[in-house]
C-alpha cells in the first residue's frame, strides 16, 4: 500500500473514537435508560406521520417557498458543486487517500445503523472514506433472516476481516416512534414487526414510563436485540473466537452529535450457550 503518512493512523483515530465513546456520560447497565431529551409537546402534535420530525405546512407556505430560506436550497445541485470542491481540499490534506482507495479497500469498522439521514457515520466518527464499511436501513432492525444485512455481515467479516462491528441506534428514531404507535404503515408493518415484539416484552417497563423516557429505552432495546442477533450468527462467532473481532451496540444523540456506548458484555454461561446452538463449521 502507498504511504498514508499524512492520514490519520487508524489505530489512533479508533482510540480517538473509542476515547469520546468512553467519556460520554451514558447507563452502563442493561436496565440503564438513556437521558431524556427536552421535547415540545406542540411540535409533537403537528407531526406529518410517525416518521416525521417536521412541523405540518400549510397550503400557503408549500406554495409560496421562502427562497431566502436554507430549505429552499437544492441540495442535489449544491452537493454536486461541493463534491469537487471536498475532492480537491481533501486531496491536497491527504495526497495518498485517493490513490489508495482505488486500489481498494481495507476498512476496520462494520457500521450498522438507521437510514435516518441525521446518522451519517463516518462524519459522526471523525474518519476517513474507507475506514467505514456500512448497512443501514429503517430502524437499524436486524431480521434473523434479511439476506441483504447478513451479505454485510459476511463480506465485512470473513473477507473485509474487519476488526469492530458497531450497531447504532439514536434518539428521536422515526421507526422507533412508529412501533411505539398503533398505526397501519403498509410495508412498513412486517418491517417493523421484531421493534414491535421487543416492544411486547417489555410492554410493563415501557408503559411505567413517560413517552420521551419510553422512546429512548426502546431505542437501547432495539440495539440489545440487534447485537444479540448479530453475535448468532456463525460467521461473527468464528472470528469472535479466532481473531478477537469486538461487536458494540452505541447511541447516537442527534440532539447533541455525541456517542454513548452499551454495556454488552456477555455472561460466560451466555457465551457457551451461544456457541454450542449457534457456531458452525465448514
Amino acid at each position: 500500500m502507498s504511504s498514508m503518512s499524512r492520514l490519520l493512523p487508524r489505530r489512533e483515530s479508533l482510540a480517538r473514537t473509542a476515547g469520546v465513546i468512553r467519556n460520554t456520560s451514558y447507563a452502563r447497565a442493561s436496565s440503564a435508560r438513556l437521558i431524556p431529551l427536552p421535547t415540545n409537546p406542540q411540535a409533537a402534535t403537528n407531526r406529518i406521520s410517525p416518521f416525521s420530525t417536521s412541523t405540518r405546512l400549510s397550503c400557503s407556505s408549500h406554495n409560496k417557498p421562502n427562497n431566502n430560506s436554507p430549505a429552499s436550497t437544492d441540495k442535489y445541485a449544491a452537493g454536486l458543486n461541493l463534491n469537487k470542491n471536498w475532492a480537491a481540499q481533501t486531496a491536497r490534506d491527504h495526497p495518498d487517500l485517493f490513490p489508495t482507495l482505488a486500489k481498494g479497500q481495507s476498512p476496520q469498522i462494520l457500521w450498522i445503523g438507521c437510514s435516518d439521514s441525521r446518522c451519517p457515520e463516518t462524519t459522526m466518527l471523525g474518519l476517513q472514506p474507507g475506514d467505514v464499511f456500512v448497512h443501514r436501513n429503517i430502524a437499524n432492525i436486524l431480521h434473523p433472516g434479511d439476506l441483504s444485512s447478513a451479505a454485510v455481515i459476511e463480506f465485512a467479516v470473513h473477507h473485509l476481516r474487519v476488526q469492530h462491528v458497531v450497531l447504532c441506534g439514536h434518539t428521536s428514531c422515526g421507526g422507533v416512534a412508529a412501533a411505539l404507535g398503533n398505526k397501519q404503515l403498509g410495508v412498513l408493518d412486517p418491517w417493523l414487526l421484531p421493534l414491535r415484539q421487543v416492544r411486547e416484552r417489555n410492554l410493563d417497563l415501557l408503559q411505567s414510563l413517560p413517552a420521551d423516557e419510553a422512546a429512548q429505552k426502546l431505542v437501547e432495546l432495539n440495539v440489545r436485540e440487534g447485537l444479540t442477533v448479530i453475535k448468532q450468527k456463525s460467521v461473527v462467532l468464528t472470528a469472535m473466537q479466532e481473531r478477537g473481532l469486538q461487536v458494540h451496540g452505541l447511541i447516537y444523540d442527534v440532539g447533541s452529535g455525541v456517542l454513548s456506548e452499551l454495556d454488552s458484555q456477555d455472561t460466560d454461561e451466555t457465551i457457551k450457550a451461544r456457541l454450542a446452538a449457534f457456531m458452525t463449521e465448514n
